[in-house]
């Protein structure tokens, strides 16, 4: 059983479901996850855990990611992507600065309201299935955060931007967000996730290159160790007298580790076992002087 991320990069077309089930038979293992929905026309990067890694998933889900989006102005649909009907189009009478003033005044938190088309859930059922009745019901707004919003190309009415920003964020909703403050309405015509859980397009595969890497017996070149997406948080070293603690999922002293150290209360560390392979993330409680386990890979 292969153990470990490998990064793909999604092409158009698939759903992140289909990109799981291709890597069921190209790794032959049904134990794979993957860590956060890209929508079928969206390309890009897409972490997908194997074995033991597929603890990761709820963890990775939850990161910061990075876009590049194309934005068509002067168009509303009810995906709010090209990809949905034509709500309405309207005349594209600003400026190319005019763009980059309302692009850039979303910099930052802000309140964004879910559109229709997504998975969230709504009373136990998918806010998608909904719309496909042809229901709409009330969204609460949530709060997002744009750290980085970026026009790398204004050609109008398309406006070409790198997005980087919080777990949650829609860029479809972003684009048809910025249409209506421009006055002439938008929709999102492309997207690419350009980074994920700290892994971006430079190391990301197409499913094609994974299965000739499978075929020529090095698709462990491309996987990933569990622990490379803790590498910010201190490592710890199990001794001989924590060995069996560990491997049993037991809290921790300071005393049964190697460095001995004690980090402020709720600091994550990364736990290793003697002979160096990465065994889980634990805590350190300063109320019971020990390492708390959080997540165990073993």
């Amino acid at each position: 059983m292969f153990n470990g991320i490998l990064i793909v990069d999604k092409e158009a077309g698939y759903t992140s479901h289909d990109v799981v089930a291709k890597l069921r038979g190209i790794c032959g293992q049904k134990k794979i996850g993957h860590t956060g929905t890209l929508d079928p026309e969206a390309t890009g990067v897409l972490p997908v855990c194997l074995g033991s890694a597929t603890r990761l998933c709820d963890m990775l889900t939850d990161t910061d990611k990075e876009y590049v989006a194309e934005l068509l102005l002067g168009v509303a649909t009810d995906t709010q992507d090209i990809t949905g009907k034509v709500l309405e189009r309207r005349p594209v009478e600003v400026s190319p600065e005019e763009v980059r003033q309302v692009c850039e005044s979303f910099a930052g938190p802000y309140e964004q309201i879910p559109p229709m088309y997504s998975a969230l859930k709504v009373n136990g059922r998918k806010l998608c299935d909904l719309a496909r009745e042809g229901k709409v019901v009330e969204r609460r707004a949530r709060t997002v955060t744009l750290y980085e919003l970026e026009i790398l190309e204004c050609r109008l009415p398309v406006v070409r931007f790198r997005a980087a920003c919080s777990k949650g964020t829609y860029i479809r909703t972003l684009c048809a967000d910025i249409g209506e403050r421009l006055g002439c309405g938008g929709t999102m015509k492309s997207l690419r996730r350009t980074r994920a859980a700290g892994f971006g397009l430079e190391e990301a595969r197409k499913l094609g290159q994974l299965q000739q890497m499978k075929d020529e017996g090095r698709l462990s070149e491309a996987l990933r160790p569990v622990d490379s997406v803790f590498g910010d948080i201190p490592a710890l070293h199990v001794n001989q007298g924590g060995s069996l603690l560990l491997e049993n999922g037991n809290p921790l002293l300071p005393s049964h580790t190697a460095e001995g150290l004690r980090y402020p209360s709720g600091s994550r560390v990364r736990i290793y076992r003697e002979d160096g392979s990465f065994a889980g993330i634990y805590a350190y409680d300063d109320s019971r002087l020990k390492y708390m386990p959080v997540k165990m890979f073993l």
